[in-house]
């Protein structure tokens, strides 16, 4: 089972807090628009995601099970 990074835009405020955390699966574009550059999560970056999670003010991000 594929575990993917989930941003729900509509709540999502670019904070850049996730960035702050994992630089190489978030990044905010020089508009501040929040990218995902890696959607899947992997046993060597789900420690770091998980942590994003847990900081993102608006709870935006989350962990899907596919």
């Amino acid at each position: 089972m594929t575990k993917k990074i989930h941003v729900d835009f509509g709540l999502c405020e670019s904070n850049g807090v996730c960035m702050g955390v994992i630089p190489e699966v978030f990044d905010l574009d020089d508009e501040d628009y929040l990218h995902v550059l890696q959607e899947d999560v992997t046993p060597e970056n789900e420690a770091a995601v998980r942590e994003a999670v847990r900081q993102c003010p608006r709870q935006a991000i989350s962990i899907d099970d596919e």
